[in-house]
This record gives C-alpha cells, structure tokens and sequence, in this order.
C-alpha cells in the first residue's frame, strides 16, 4: 500500500497523542505536522511496519519519535516492574552518523521532557565508560550508531532482547556508508515481533531487500507536495557560477554578507581545503569554524555547538563529515567545489530550506568540472545547464543573491561580532589525552621514553636531531 500526502492537516493533539508530549511541543512551537508526520502517526500508533520515503529536511524525526515514546512503559508506569528486564531498552533507532544521532536524541528528549524516559545516544568516537554507566542505570530509548551499538552489545552490555519496536533512519546513507550488514547484527538481535519503521530519502535495491527480510507487510508512506516533482527542494534558490579558482574566496566572501544571509555552510572535498578556506576567511573577519575527517569527536563537536549556538555563523565541512548536520536557520550552502554526482549535490543543498523554510543555494564550478556538473544537471533535470562565468566583480553576482555593491573582500569591523569558535569550550569526551589539550604534555612525556611511539609522532625527528648533535660534541 502507498500513501501520499499533499498538505498538512491536523494538530499532534488531534492525532490522539499523550498530553505530556504535546505541551512539551508546544513550548517549542511545534503544534501542526509536516506531511511525512501527518502520515506516518496514525500508521505508526496502530504498530503497523512502515517505509517512509521523504527528503531531507521534511521532518522525520517527530514522524517516528512521537509513536517510540508513546509505546514506552516509563518508570513511573505501575506496569513497569512487570516488564521481564525492567531498565533494559525497548526501542532501539539506528542512525548513519554521530551528528544525526546526537540531533535526534536531543530532539525525543525534547518532547519527552515531561516524562522519566530515559533516552541515551551511543555513538563512536567517545569514551565507552559514560554510555556503558548510562546503560547500566537503565534507559528505555537507544538512539546509535551501527559500530558502537554493536561493540557494546558484543560486550553484553547493551541488551537488545526486550527490544518492540525498531527505526532505521536514512537507510540509504547507511548503505553508502557500508552500515547494512552491521543493521542486520542488530535486527537479529532483537524479538521477531518488533514494530519497525525505515526511512530513506531513496529506496535503492539493498534497502528494499533489507525491509523485505526484516518487515511485516509496510506500509509505503511517501511525503510529497504537489508543486515539487522535482529532484530537489523547490524551496532552494540554485545558481551555478564557473569560478576560476584563484578567485572563489573573493566571490565567497561577498555572497557571505548578503542581505539576509543568516548561518551558512561551504561544502569542500577535501580536509586540505576545509582548513585553507577556513583560514583564508577568518583573516578575512568571518566568524567560521571547520569540519572534516581528520578531527576528533570533540573538536566535531566544539565546531556544531558554536555553529547551532552562533558563535561563528560559517561552517566548512567536507561531505562525509556534514553528514547528518540538521541546523536550523542556514539560509546559505555554497558547494565551494563541484560536488562528486547528484547524490552529494543533494545532500549538501539540503543542509538548507529545512523544514519549509526557503534558502539559497551556490554551487562553484571548475573549468575542468562542466562536464561532471552539466551531467549532474542533466540527471537531476535542473534549467541551469551551462554556469555562468562569474567573478568577484560580475554585476549578476551581486544581482542574483541581493549583495549591497559597496562590500568588499572583508567583513567590516563593525559586523563581526560573533565571539568566534575560540568561545566555545572544547570537551574532552573521547577518554583520552586530546592533542589540542593539556593532554599533550602528558603524552609528550611519554614519548620521550618510547622511541617507538616517537616514530609515528612529530616529535622524534626534533629529538634524533639533538641526539646526532651530542654525538658531534
């Protein structure tokens, strides 16, 4: 069966949710569904298996968040101590990446701010003992990651048994990300009679098998609004410019100090250009901060909490590690460099216009990248074909994307007002001396001591170095 939706109808109270998570989302402001949620709660609340198909930004979380925590037995529940494992999860939702695991924990517990649930994140990249000791106490909503999650239940210290009801979220990007057979571990692991609910932007072949394998007669539910038939969100404004490289931070820095531009992100491909460009436009006055591969989970973390908090208002990021990045108010992504096919192109550019809102989309094209972009438009079917030759003086560009003539290569001093990511603390959560901490001094201990150790750091060459000199002497 196949659902489709082309209107929001309804309040979450007219859908028969509880009381407690309705005013906990009226205090943000949230009272009527999107389509992918007006579809899937009255599904979802009778316990029937779901395939939820909708794009990004479309406000999935809620769509299966509010039927999760409406079947939990909380602990205040006089029932609650005739479960067979009191404290053990019965829920279990799987995420690709740590970022969309963190936003949609912190969504559930949002709504269930009102009620003892208790929902915990197990992710990678941190410390084990916190999420272990999180687990013990007990928890009634896994929200993780595929490695973590199966790490800890090899360890037997996560119990998926009592598991009834199940998510896969962006099954699609979990198949990119090679996270389907660590999925199926998992589904193995938990009762044959669970509720369980996938959501995918796409439906490839692998993720059709995996809901045929491991769901009971789904329904299809596809949320789609009848002025956007498109590929992509009719409420991103596109524009293509071919960019000589020598002269993309110009045109950067202009498009930054439009009229109206609030947060904005700037896809790279690589963690080399992430820090470049970062570098060039913090000398340029823009409050920015990076995000790519070769850092570690707290750094990632220091970078998204100064983004979401608006200490810095540009984020650099490379495609994989902005995976699962869900901010709201970024009214501009610029794709800095051509993305890869059109599957990245999407993903990028819907970093904005989330949620109904509308935004601005930029992408910089190489001489040498017209061919991968004109077949990346042809794909997709987009008007714009052939990029506009554009430079830092080009009246389009100033036309185009509302930008005051008067502005420069610098943000004026006046503006920058942002404290910067300089103001955001940087945690220590991966249980282990950090580089960019006091821990090096300890490890630089250390490395004095292990000739081994000082191979693979920066520091031997230093050391070896004073070494011949003594020899000399």
């Amino acid at each position: 069966m196949r659902l489709i939706v082309t209107e929001q109808l309804k309040t979450f109270a007219d859908f028969g949710i509880r009381p407690e998570f309705v005013e906990a989302l009226e205090a943000q402001g949230i009272t009527h569904p999107f389509p992918i949620q007006a579809l899937t709660l009255p599904v979802a609340l009778t316990r029937h298996d779901i395939i939820g198909q909708a794009k990004t930004g479309t406000g999935k979380t809620l769509g299966f968040g509010l039927p999760v925590l409406e079947n939990i037995i909380a602990p205040n529940d006089p029932t609650f101590e005739d479960l067979g494992h009191p404290g053990f999860p019965q829920a279990l939702i799987i995420l690709p990446t740590r970022e969309l695991c963190k936003q949609v924990g912190e969504d559930l517990r949002a709504a269930a701010k009102n009620t003892p649930i208790r929902i915990t994140d197990i992710y990678g990249g941190v410390a084990f003992e916190p999420q272990i000791d999180a687990l013990k106490r007990g928890v009634e909503v896994v929200v993780g990651t595929p490695g973590r999650l199966i790490d800890l239940s090899n360890r037997r210290v996560l119990q998926l048994g009592d598991v009834h009801t199940v998510v896969l979220d962006e099954a699609d990007e979990m198949l990119d990300l090679g996270f389907l057979p660590d999925v199926e571990k998992l589904l193995s692991k938990v009762d044959s009679r669970r509720h369980a609910m996938l959501f995918s932007a796409t439906m490839p072949g692998p993720v059709i098998a995996l809901a045929r394998r491991f769901m009971s007669h789904p329904t299809h539910i596809r949320a789609q609004d009848p002025e956007d038939q498109g590929s992509t969100v009719k409420d991103v404004k596109q524009f293509i410019y071919r960019c000589h490289a020598m002269n993309k931070a110009e045109v950067a820095a202009r498009i930054l100090q439009a009229n109206g531009r609030e947060r904005a992100i700037i896809f790279v491909r690589t963690k080399r250009s992430a820090a470049q460009l970062t570098e060039n436009l913090a000398a340029r006055g823009f409050a920015v901060a990076s995000l790519h591969g070769d850092m570690g989970q707290g750094a990632r973390e220091r970078a998204l909490r100064a983004f979401r908090s608006n200490k810095v208002d540009v984020l650099i990021a490379t495609d994989v590690a902005a995976r699962g990045i869900d901010v709201d108010d970024v009214t501009h992504v610029i794709n800095y460099q051509c993305p890869e096919d059109e599957k990245t192109y999407l993903h990028r550019i819907g970093r904005t216009a989330r949620a109904g809102k509308k935004g601005t989309a930029i992408t910089f094209v190489d001489w040498d990248d017209v061919p991968r972009w004109n077949l990346i438009a042809k794909t997709l079917g987009l008007d714009t074909v052939e990029p506009v030759e554009t430079y830092h003086t080009s009246d389009h560009l100033y036309s185009d994307l509302d930008i005051p003539r008067d502005v420069t290569e610098r943000l004026p001093r006046s503006q920058r007002t942002r404290p910067g990511l300089e103001a955001e603390k940087l945690e220590d959560i991966e249980g282990k001396p950090s580089r960019s901490t006091s821990g090096r001094k300890r490890s630089g201990k250390r490395r004095s001591d292990n000739a081994t150790e000082d191979s693979q750091t920066p520091r031997p060459k230093r050391n070896r170095q004073r070494r011949r000199v003594r020899k000399a002497d």
